[in-house]
């Protein structure tokens, strides 16, 4: 996964189905469109999740990808 800086961290390893999206959802509340969320999950049902909560509220899912169990997903807030 290439490095982005300038996105803020939601670290959601350890907790399961439904916590992760659940905080996902609140902290890019947070966020000014067009910024970045990188999230780190180790619960393996993000790799569904993340992606459908992507495309449901329409922001972009810019990478996705796993390394020693760890899921890293890099989200933009689209403006909504």
């Amino acid at each position: 996964m290439s490095e982005h800086c300038t996105a803020s961290l939601l670290d959601t390893q350890g907790l399961m189905c439904p916590e992760p999206v659940m905080l996902l959802h609140n902290a890019v509340r947070d966020l000014a469109a067009g910024e970045l969320l990188q999230v780190l999950a180790s619960d393996p049902s993000t790799q569904r999740d993340i992606p459908r909560f992507c495309a449901f509220l329409g922001h972009e899912l810019v990478e996705q990808g796993e390394e020693a169990g760890v899921y890293r997903y890099l989200i933009r807030k689209t403006s909504a």
